[in-house]
């Protein structure tokens, strides 16, 4: 319970205390839009990195290697735990935005950080709005930006299963001709939701899986691309179980 209390005290405070910086990050945005990406993320990174120590997560990164570092990309994971952006953003090699729930976009201060580093912000309940999210999304992979996305559309509650992926996730990358990152994050339940509200000490694994390139898959594969993508997820999920077995 005392490090849930931490770091709740730790994001209050972070979050006040950056009110000042969002305005000198939005003061750079406006001559060099490309420095306000990178510190913002830098700064993000750093408060994330503190959370997770604060958690004493024992964190184990597998297939770095495979992510590309000459285009956008968008990264498709698994969902089980607030902490899933909180390990994942300093990974990620480029200016990556996640596709957030539009209730996020309610708190203060939180959003603003967020957009700084190309959140955006999705409403799977209008149909409308949801297609314009996903339009901006392909614009901003054609921009250069990555985006992370979490297909499943809400937090899985149950360990080790997975929810169906919704196809329209993927149209970001079809319409914005960039590669699919599978990622597979193993056991960030164990950090918080597997014993609410305490925060626990826990091994999680993120593993890159090879990058899917939509113009070499059959046409049947691009049709299925959702099933696809999640069964390269769960049987690299499963092996992961297996081989980390003594250590989760």
């Amino acid at each position: 319970m005392i490090r849930f209390i931490i770091i709740v005290l730790f994001l209050v405070l972070y979050l006040i205390l950056s009110l000042p910086v969002l305005l000198v990050e939005w003061l750079i945005g406006k001559k060099k839009p490309e420095w306000k990406d990178k510190s913002s993320k830098a700064l993000v990174g750093w408060g994330f990195r503190c959370i997770n120590t604060i958690a004493g997560v024992n964190l184990i990164v597998k297939g770095r290697e495979n992510i590309p570092t000459d285009t956008a990309v968008l990264y498709v994971g698994n969902h089980r735990s607030f902490f899933d952006v909180v390990l994942t953003l300093s990974l990620f090699p480029r200016i990556t935005g996640y596709v957030a729930k539009i209730e996020m976009n309610k708190v203060p201060i939180l959003r603003l950080w967020m957009k700084n580093i190309h959140c955006l912000f999705l409403d799977r309940e209008n149909i409308r709005e949801g297609l314009k999210t996903i339009l901006a999304g392909v614009e901003e992979v054609k921009k250069g930006y990555s985006l992370c996305i979490f297909p499943e559309g809400t937090r899985n509650k149950v360990n080790d299963s997975f929810l169906p992926f919704h196809e329209g996730s993927f149209k970001i990358a079809e319409k914005g001709k960039v590669p699919i990152v599978p990622m597979v994050i193993v056991n960030s339940a164990a950090i918080f939701e597997d014993h609410l509200p305490k925060v626990k000490k826990a091994t999680v694994i993120i593993s890159f899986e090879k990058p899917i390139y939509l113009d070499t898959l059959d046409k049947e594969t691009r049709k299925s691309l959702s099933t696809y993508v999640g069964g390269i997820i769960s049987d690299k999920y499963f092996a992961l179980k297996e081989e980390y077995r003594d250590s989760l």
